[in-house]
């Protein structure tokens, strides 16, 4: 397979993984109301709190965030200051918008680097009240910034029409 084959299919590729990523962050939304729903009952009614539902709502809270957040950076839909880039001249919009994708590319580099190195460090903590390594709270920064950074290279590699004719 050629080269340009593989980047023809890039941005379909790119497309289908920000949809799992909406997804699956839709689906950790519902997961939530659920646990949330089931903690109030649990705590309310039976009057027996469990233990496991803080935690795997805190870790479910930062799933949907951070896949949110990447699906946002996919579609260009994200949080931003636009009036000036509207107001900008076009080539100085064009060149304001390469910075803003730069820049959210390289944040997140670092919340993918980061979120790796903190999980890496607390792999073997054991999360309180919940069977799980403290670690695996860090799990969804590290994805979520890895799909934010490809995401805005990709969406920079598209506005400045890097990609071979015809794609």
């Amino acid at each position: 397979m050629s080269g340009a084959g593989v980047v023809a299919r890039a941005p379909g590729a790119l497309d289908r993984l920000a949809a799992t990523a909406l997804y699956l962050a839709g689906t950790a939304l519902v997961a939530l109301a659920l646990v949330e729903g089931w903690q109030v009952f649990a705590r309310y009614v039976l009057n027996r709190s469990p233990s496991w539902t803080e935690p795997l709502a805190v870790l479910l809270m930062n799933l949907a965030m951070m896949l949110g957040a990447a699906y946002g950076v996919r579609t260009e839909a994200h949080f931003s200051f636009l009036l000036g880039v509207h107001a900008a001249p076009p080539p100085l919009r064009r060149l304001l918008l390469a910075v803003s994708r730069c820049v959210q590319a390289a944040v997140g580099l670092m919340l993918a680097v980061w979120g790796l190195r903190l999980a890496m460090h607390a792999w073997d903590v054991p999360m309180a009240g919940a069977p799980l390594p403290q670690g695996s709270a860090f799990l969804p920064l590290c994805v979520g910034g890895a799909l934010i950074a490809l995401f805005a290279l990709d969406n920079l590699v598209r506005a400045a029409d890097l990609r071979p004719p015809g794609d």
